[in-house]
């Protein structure tokens, strides 16, 4: 295992709550609840759309809170992905997070996304994205890593995303990164970059217009950033 898989697992691995992010998923949820409790106040109930989420991210609210909030989760992913069965506060659907006109406007009160509208490709289809986001519910929670923490968090390689275009090919067709395997060809180490556009704020508030941009901060640096409306 390469040391920036190791990396990978120390910080990424959400199944173990000791992970550096587990750890900032329960700071960072608490803002969320807060929304979850007062919708749940406003309506007697809460219907979440989660864009590209897993289930496991939602264990670190406790079943006690879904049950009181009334809360029921839709996850939509993409086609292809093996979807699980429909539980109690969870749905599971296929997906296009940059249209998803099966849903009606308001069909949700919350849109929840974690680390998604980086992985949706150009700028055309992140607008996209964030006005189906908009058109969806009246509560906003997405959040991203940031462009300018030092630390690229796909391939867990400090500055890799500062580099040029041709040297992060290069350092993708040569070692393992993150939990990406070494790539073989040029095509499959360009597919993989095209796969990450990491935003700064000023994107994400061009996006997200009327929404408050939340920073989460480690040692000091903006780690990732958060678009957050809350009415």
């Amino acid at each position: 295992m390469s040391l920036s898989n190791k990396i990978a697992q120390k910080i990424s691995n959400y199944d173990n709550p000791k992970s550096i992010g587990s750890k900032f998923r329960n700071k960072r949820i608490a803002t969320l609840v807060s929304i979850i409790e007062k919708t749940y106040e406003k309506h007697g109930l809460v219907n979440i759309l989660d864009i590209g989420g897993r289930k496991n991210y939602w264990n670190i609210l406790p079943e006690e809170l879904l049950k009181r909030n009334k809360v029921h989760i839709t996850i939509v992913n993409l086609p292809g992905e093996i979807l699980p069965a429909t539980e109690e506060h969870y749905k599971f659907i296929y997906g296009d997070a940059c249209n998803l006109n099966d849903f009606p406007d308001n069909s949700f009160h919350i849109v929840h996304s974690n680390s998604v509208i980086e992985h949706v490709g150009n700028w055309q289809n992140m607008m996209n994205f964030a006005k189906e986001v908009k058109r969806l519910a009246p509560n906003t929670y997405v959040q991203t890593p940031y462009f300018w923490f030092p630390i690229e968090p796909h391939f867990m390689c400090p500055f890799f995303h500062w580099l040029p275009r041709p040297v992060r090919i290069s350092l993708i067709m040569r070692f393992d990164l993150g939990n990406h395997k070494r790539s073989q060809t040029v095509n499959e180490a360009t597919a993989k970059l095209e796969n990450y556009r990491l935003l700064d704020k000023k994107m994400l508030q061009e996006l997200f217009v009327d929404c408050f941009i939340k920073h989460e901060v480690v040692f000091g640096m903006t780690k990732s950033i958060i678009a957050i409306r809350n009415e």
